[in-house]
């Protein structure tokens, strides 16, 4: 199943863009195959709702130690995104590549490998083609460190202490790039 950029139900794309040997497009398909691609147990990209996703099929994957950081990313962005947590920069490759999250949100002090060192193993494994183009948003210390976040690739960073309203709109900026 796939959704237009208006959120509506379609058709698998198997029987609706390719004809038939005979040169006739196929019909669409049987009512059973449409209602079994919405069983969420079979389609975890299904949403809550059934047919439409739900605004919380946007994984938001954070790299911190610091429980008052996951919990103020997690009161911004966890109404709109699944927020999960990491807790070493080190975990930061495989949560990655299990969760395959919409955007990384990296904070530059993680006890055993920083967001600076994260970010560069991201950025380095998508070279290689090991994993997808990440979009990465770096929590920083200071504003000076914003040389930091520029030399580890980083799409976009803020300076704590959070702010709501500034990590939402970051976040959706981030989101906003397209790597086509």
């Amino acid at each position: 199943m796939f959704f237009d950029r208006n959120l509506q139900h379609r058709y698998p794309r198997s029987s609706v863009a390719t004809p038939t040997p005979e040169g006739r497009r196929p019909g669409p398909a049987p009512v059973n195959a449409c209602l079994e691609s919405l069983i969420p147990a079979k389609n975890p990209t299904v949403g809550v709702a059934g047919n439409i996703p739900t605004v919380n099929d946007t994984t938001v994957l954070v790299a911190t130690d610091a429980d008052y950081v996951h919990d103020a990313i997690e009161a911004a962005l966890g109404g709109d995104h699944e927020v999960v947590r990491v807790h070493a920069g080190a975990e930061v490759l495989d949560a990655v590549a299990i969760h395959e999250p919409a955007l990384v949100i990296l904070d530059l002090q993680i006890g055993n490998m920083g967001g600076m060192a994260a970010c560069l193993d991201l950025r380095l494994e998508e070279r290689a083609g090991r994993i997808g183009p990440q979009r990465i948003l770096m929590l920083l210390d200071r504003d000076a460190d914003d040389f930091l976040a520029r030399k580890a690739e980083a799409d976009t960073w803020i300076v704590k202490p959070i702010d709501a309203l500034t990590l939402r709109h970051t976040a959706r900026e981030a989101l906003a790039i397209s790597y086509s």
